[in-house]
Parts: structure tokens; sequence; C-alpha cells
């Protein structure tokens, strides 16, 4: 447990001190930080309740608009608009998890992504979205009224914290007394029912903290870039954070933060990998990668899988337990 204490502590740091490292865009890294917090929701739910919500875009652009809106439209604080947000995708997985929880397995995901699709037109065609064009120019404003939020670098801290608190949430709600039934939930559920635990009362409570922390990414990256858009609810966002929790790590608390990093990097950089490839091996059809960034994905997600069954966090957590068995013996 200290060793973890020192890890996160020294990843606080890190995050702190990257701005002050030249060819470092605090955007860049801010965008990193907001999937990295909807990975680690999606890990609350998946990787240590056992639940596979194939829908958690609905809460991250459900949040999205809610502050969006408020920021916009009613002039909020950036404060509460962010807050607000976070309670719409509470609400909202209150309402989807109550449903979703009364089926387990392949219908429990199946249902998640029916109702994320539902929300997904909803937001299509509701007045207050903004349709197909989005929410734009939504303000930053100020934190706690003298916090400039329009200066990157302030924003890029505010962020930094942001982060941090809802990672603290994730690590402080599986290291908890609730966090231990959760987990026994995950491992023998019959079990769990036989000792006179309400099975789906934890299950739902876990399914709207990790809604909260999906909307609380959401919320950021709204005021991150000034927009709201239908992508944050698309389907296909919610198999980027599954794509980004499996190559990570499931279960693990530092794996969701490493496959984001990955993942937005190699979205963001692949055209110039391919470049670079290109001009070094003489190869000209490696210029053509940044216009197959699903292609490229999808055949990492698959080395991944293949390769590293536990995830890259995973299976290096085994091997280090492993040779450490192995010493004292």
């Amino acid at each position: 447990m200290n060793r973890q204490l020192i890890g996160y502590i020294l990843l606080g740091l890190i995050l702190i001190a990257l701005p002050s490292f030249s060819g470092i865009y605090p955007i860049f890294v801010m965008k990193i930080l907001c999937y990295a917090l909807f990975a680690c929701a999606f890990n609350l739910l998946l990787g240590f309740v056992g639940l596979l919500s194939f829908g958690h875009a609905a809460f991250l652009g459900a949040a999205a608009y809610g502050t969006g809106y408020a920021l916009k439209v009613w002039g909020f604080p950036t404060e509460i608009g962010t807050l607000f947000g976070v309670l719409v995708a509470a609400l909202l997985g209150l309402v989807v998890g109550g449903l979703a929880i009364r089926r387990q397995g392949i219908y429990f995901t199946m249902i998640t992504l029916a109702l994320a699709q539902m929300i997904f037109f909803f937001f299509l065609q509701a007045p207050f979205t903004g349709g197909e064009d989005g929410l734009q120019g939504v303000p930053r404003g100020t934190l706690f009224g003298f916090i400039d939020l329009r200066n990157d670098l302030n924003l890029y801290y505010a962020v930094v914290i942001i982060f941090l608190i809802g990672y603290f949430a994730c690590w402080r709600t599986v290291n908890s007394p609730f966090g231990s039934v959760v987990r026994a939930i995950k491992e023998n559920e019959p079990r769990c029912i036989s000792l006179g635990y309400d099975v789906d009362r934890y299950k739902l409570i876990a399914f709207i903290i990790s809604a909260a922390i999906a909307g609380l990414a959401g919320s950021t990256k709204t005021i991150v870039f000034v927009s709201a858009t239908l992508s944050d609810a698309m389907w296909q966002t919610s198999g980027l954070v599954v794509l980004m929790t499996l190559i990570g790590g499931v279960g693990t608390f530092i794996g969701p933060v490493l496959g984001a990093l990955i993942v937005v990097t190699l979205e963001s950089k692949i055209g110039d990998i391919g470049r670079w490839i290109a001009e070094t091996t003489g190869v000209s059809w490696f210029n053509t990668l940044g216009e197959s960034v699903s292609l490229v994905m999808g055949l990492i997600f698959i080395i991944c899988v293949m390769a590293f069954r536990k995830g890259i966090v995973g299976e290096l957590k085994a091997k280090f337990v492993k040779s450490n068995a192995l010493k004292s013996t």
C-alpha cells in the first residue's frame, strides 16, 4: 500500500511539472487526463464490480451537454456548472443502472448499449444540444471567481486537480468496506446473496459512482475544448474506453491511465508516425496511416489481447508477484 501511495504521489508531481518541459502542449495533456479519468470510471465498474457497460459514453456526453448548457445559457459559475454536469450524469446512471442491473452478462451489456443509443438520438434531436453542430463557444469562466481559466496554464492545473480528485475517488471507493463487498460480488455473487447482502443495491450504487466520475470527465472536457458535441455520446466512444482499459489493464488503478495515454497519443500522432516510417524505410504506403486510424487501433487491440491478456500493467504486476514468490522460496 505504501508503494502504491508513493507511486500516486509521483504521478501527481509529474503532472504538476509537465508544463515546464519544452514541447509539452497543455491542451493535449488535458485531453489525455479527461480520457484517463473516463477510463478510470469505466474500470471501476468493469475491473472491480465485473459489469461490462458498453454505453458509458452516454454519461460522458450527458455531463458535457449539461455543463455546456449551464455555462453558456444559464451563466452558471464554472464550478457550479461542472457539478451540475456531474449531477446529470449521476441521475442518468441511476436510471440506466436501475434498468440494466436486472440482467447479467451479455444481457446487461446490451441493455446499456441500447439505452446509450437512445440517449444519443435524443441528443441528436434535442433543441438545446445544437444537433450535429453541438454546443460551441462554451465560456470557461473563472474558478472561485479569481482564477482565469481562459489561461491554458491555469486551466491545466485545474484539470490536474480534478483528475487527481476523480482518481482518488476511484481508489477510495475500491479500498473501503463498500469496495470489499462489490469485489466479493464480482468473485462470487451467489455467496454474497447467501450472506444477506442486497447485491443489486451495491451494484446500482457502484454504477452511479462510475457514471458520476465519467460525468466529471465529460464536464472537464467541455471546459477544456469549450464545446460539447455528439462524438462525446457516440457508441464509438464507449468502445474507445473499453480499448483503453483493456490495453492498460483491467482491475488496476494505473492501467486505464496508461491505456488512455497510449490510445489518445496514437490517435493524434499516428499520421506523424506513419510519415516518419515512410521517410525512414522509403515505403510510401505508411503515409496513409493517418487515414486508417481505426484499422491501426484495431490491430493494436488484437496484439494487446493476444500478447497481454491482463493488459500492460496487469502483466507487469503478475510478473512482479511471480518473481517475488520465487525469491521467497
